[in-house]
């Protein structure tokens, strides 16, 4: 069998906020088809590690790879890392897709515009093209009946399930989840979970900061736990959920079940 590519390494990654370090040297490699999510109490900088990777954080210091290709860093005017070449930051950018817990929709939009905006701007798809694959994808997360619909029109689910149809028009080579379920009332968390099961059967690599136990533990190949910045510990969920080796990571998981 050929081994797995890598989508996406990271390699020593620290982020200050002035005298705050909130990532302390994270590294990390998700391979073609890994779901890998992200667990920890809050403040140990999953999600600032998650906006790392695009540069909505721009890193104090760290490597950042997509497939086999670095992202070119210098040092700016604060000492943190910014892109050295805008253009490539750009095109790395449309192969990472970021699906935001506040959804991030344009309101003035219909869902139909929202999803086919970037395809048509950024990656320059023919406009007829783009509806057509807007419409697969708003089948695809069961909603194909609003797509004329304006997003102040849609619950916070279905919000969030035109987001991640959104991030897939870009067909990214990488997902990136930040608490997609966290703003959303709890009878509304099962349909976006259900459409982020669905990408991980297809084989979608996918990096996760979540709360929802049950769903990190039903659909991740890795789960890593992170503690003030670093990670506490890494493994397959049934080491990770059944018989972790720190006693951080157990009391954690107790208190969560």
């Amino acid at each position: 069998m050929a081994s797995a590519q890598t989508a996406l390494e990271l390699k020593d990654i620290h982020k200050s906020f002035g005298d705050l370090k909130v990532l302390k040297g994270v590294s990390l490699t998700a391979n073609d088809g890994d779901v890998i999510s992200i667990l920890g109490s809050s403040g140990s900088g999953k999600s600032t590690l998650l906006r790392c990777i695009n540069l909505l954080e721009n890193p104090s210091q760290g490597q950042i790879l997509v497939g086999q290709e670095e992202l070119q860093l210098k040092p700016g005017k604060d000492g943190n890392l910014i892109a050295a070449n805008r253009k490539q930051l750009e095109q790395m950018r449309s192969r990472i897709g970021f699906v935001f817990q506040s959804f991030n929709l344009w309101p003035h939009k219909t869902i139909l515009e929202n999803i086919i905006e970037a395809p048509v701007q950024v990656l320059k798809q023919p406009k007829a093209e783009a509806i057509a694959r807007a419409e697969q994808l708003l089948e695809k997360v069961g909603l194909a009946d609003k797509r004329n619909a304006y997003p102040d029109n849609l619950s916070g689910g279905q919000k969030q399930r035109v987001a991640i149809a959104r991030t897939l028009a870009m067909d990214p080579q990488v997902l990136l989840f930040d608490e997609p379920t966290s703003a959303l009332d709890p009878e509304l968390v099962n349909e976006v979970l259900a459409v982020m099961k669905g990408l991980a059967d297809e084989g979608r690599t996918m990096l996760i900061v979540t709360h929802e136990m049950r769903f990190a533990r039903d659909v991740s190949s890795q789960v890593v736990f992170l503690h003030e910045g670093q990670i506490e510990e890494m493994g397959p969920p049934e080491q990770m959920f059944n018989n972790p080796k720190s006693q951080r990571v157990q009391d954690f998981m107790s208190s969560h079940r």
